[in-house]
């Protein structure tokens, strides 16, 4: 985002953003946790504390190393003049073999999904009803990054609005999930998604350069819990 003052142009991406990123969008992002839950039910995740160290040492790494540089490098290959749909669906593919456990792909596959219809359905743009027809032609998966990129490159948006987008809506979304979950109040999930929020700027810088063959990012122990989500006895959330 330039800081130059904001223009006719600015605000149109900038309301769809915001559109996009609220918990009204309905994505189903708000029935997940994206495998919060599962960790608070195996007794790692108990408090404020530990929910910090979990969004400081995999939330944000992952974040970092995974679902940024994806978005990154979707938002390039959707150039609206010259759209490379081979690395599309290459990224498409990868995007799914990064989540190792089921919860977790049908979760991104689900999101990505309604999204990418949700930008068809309200825009209307040719770029979004090609990606559509071509995935649903080579049976590419969907993913939420992915998706992410696409509604930026259809809105107008810059690349580092839309990382700043799909990094808001992560950790909001994670947090307003530990609510739910754990005895935590909202002024307590305000002040670790304003320390989380502070880092975006490192954060997608160090996102905006990993290249393609680097992308990834693996917590042995959210899978195992994710696992374990998967066949619990009671759950609130899908994931």
């Amino acid at each position: 985002m330039s800081s130059a003052p904001v223009t006719s142009t600015d605000a149109r991406w900038l309301v769809g953003l915001l559109q996009a990123g609220d918990s009204y969008y309905p994505t189903g992002a708000y029935a997940h946790s994206f495998g919060l839950e599962g960790l608070v039910q195996s007794g790692v995740v108990r408090d404020r504390t530990t929910l910090r160290e979990f969004v400081f040492l995999s939330v944000l790494p992952n974040l970092r190393q995974a679902e940024l540089p994806l978005a990154a490098q979707a938002y390039a290959a959707f150039e609206p003049t010259a759209p490379d749909w081979a690395k599309v669906g290459e990224l498409c593919v990868l995007a799914h073999a990064l989540k190792s456990a089921k919860e977790a792909r049908t979760a991104t596959e689900n999101i990505g999904r309604q999204r990418a219809e949700l930008t068809s359905t309200l825009h209307a743009h040719p770029l979004a009803q090609e990606y559509l027809k071509r995935a649903a032609e080579a049976g590419w998966p969907f993913s939420s990054a992915i998706s992410a990129a696409l509604e930026g490159r259809v809105l107008g948006a810059p690349l580092e609005a839309v990382l700043v987008g799909v990094m808001y809506s992560s950790v909001a979304g994670l947090l307003a999930a530990s609510m739910k979950v754990l005895r935590i109040g909202q002024n307590a999930t305000q002040t670790l998604l304003t320390e989380a929020l502070s880092q975006a700027p490192a954060l997608i810088d160090a996102a905006s350069v990993v290249p393609m063959d680097e992308i990834g990012w693996f917590n042995p122990w959210l899978d195992i819990a994710a696992a374990r989500h998967e066949t619990a006895d009671g759950r609130m959330f899908i994931s």
